[in-house]
C-alpha cells in the first residue's frame, strides 16, 4: 500500500472535519457542553466531527477498522488496518475560545503506526506524515531542531485533569524541567505538542495519561520529522502506554534522566 498517498487522502478528510469545527466555533453554546468525567468535557462538536471523520475514512480504506474517542455507533477495531481518531483534541480550549484545537487521526497496521494527520483547526496547518515519506506542514517539509541540550530548550508537557494519583510526582518533574530548560509550555492539545516538536517548535514534550487517540498521529510525525517518542522510562511502546516523551532525539536522553529522578511507576 502506498501510505504517502493515503496520507494525502487522510489529510483531505481532516480538513474536512476541521471546516466543520471552525463553522460551529462561531456560535458555540456552552450550554452543549457534557460531562464525561470529572473535568472530562465533550460537545455535540466532538460527536458531530467524529461521524463525519468516520465516513469519509470509509471511504478511503474500508477494510480498515477504528478506534474512536466518542465511541461513533459501528466504528469498530478490526484486524490489519484502523484508523485511530480524535475528532477534537483540546475540547477544553474549544469550549473556552482558547485558539488551540485540532483533529488527530492516525492509521495502524497491526499496531505499527502507518500515516497520519495533525489539522490545527485555527491556525489552518496540516500536519501530515506517512511511513518512510517525511513530515510535512502544509506540504512543506517539517525537522525536529539540532538544539543539543536540554537547558537550551523550549519543552512542553500537559497538566493532570482527571488523574491527580501522581501530582507530587509530577509537580517535582515540572520544576526541574522549568529550572533545566528554557521554559515550560502547556498547550492545551497533546496532539499541538507533537506536531510541535516535530515541526521544530518545541525540542520536547512530555506528558501521562494520555490515551492513543491523543497521540498517534503526533508520535509518527515526531519520529517522520526525524526526532524520537518513547514512554517515559524506557523504549516502551508510547502508543499504548499511557505516557511519552517525544524530542529531537538529541535531548531525549537528558529528558529521560530527568524523568527518572522524580517518577515512580
Amino acid at each position: 500500500m502506498d501510505y504517502n498517498q493515503l496520507s494525502f487522502q487522510l489529510a483531505a478528510v481532516t480538513r474536512h472535519a476541521g471546516q466543520f469545527i471552525r463553522q460551529e466555533a462561531a456560535t458555540f453554546n456552552r450550554s452543549h457542553i457534557e460531562t464525561k468525567g470529572v473535568h472530562d468535557l465533550v460537545s455535540y462538536v466532538d460527536k458531530e466531527t467524529e461521524k463525519l471523520l468516520v465516513a469519509g475514512l470509509r471511504e478511503v480504506l474500508p477494510e480498515a477498522g477504528f478506534i474512536t474517542e466518542e465511541g461513533t455507533e459501528g466504528a469498530n477495531r478490526a484486524e490489519g488496518y484502523n484508523w485511530i481518531i480524535d475528532p477534537l483534541d483540546g475540547t477544553t480550549n474549544f469550549v473556552h475560545g482558547l485558539p488551540v484545537y485540532c483533529v488527530s487521526v492516525g492509521l495502524i497496521h497491526h499496531d505499527e503506526l502507518v500515516a497520519g494527520v495533525v489539522y490545527e483547526v485555527v491556525r489552518d496547518e496540516c500536519f501530515r506524515a506517512a511511513k518512510g515519506a517525511g513530515a510535512f506542514c502544509n506540504e512543506i517539509p517539517i525537522h525536529v531542531t539540532d538544539v543539543p541540550d536540554l537547558n537550551s530548550s523550549l519543552i512542553a508537557t500537559g497538566f493532570p485533569y482527571t488523574d491527580f494519583g501522581k501530582m507530587d510526582d509530577y509537580l517535582q518533574l515540572l520544576g526541574a524541567f522549568m529550572r533545566r530548560s528554557h521554559g515550560v509550555r502547556r498547550v492545551g492539545s497533546a496532539a499541538a505538542d507533537l506536531a510541535y516538536v516535530a515541526a521544530g517548535r518545541f525540542e520536547g514534550f512530555f506528558e501521562f495519561n494520555l490515551n492513543s487517540y491523543d497521540v498517534a498521529a503526533g508520535i509518527l510525525l515526531v519520529r517522520e520529522a526525524g526526532g524520537r517518542v518513547t514512554q517515559f522510562l524506557e523504549d516502551g511502546d508510547p502508543l499504548f502506554g499511557r505516557q511519552v516523551v517525544a524530542s529531537n532525539g538529541l535531548v531525549h536522553d537528558e529528558m529521560q534522566s530527568t524523568i527518572r529522578e522524580f517518577w515512580k511507576e
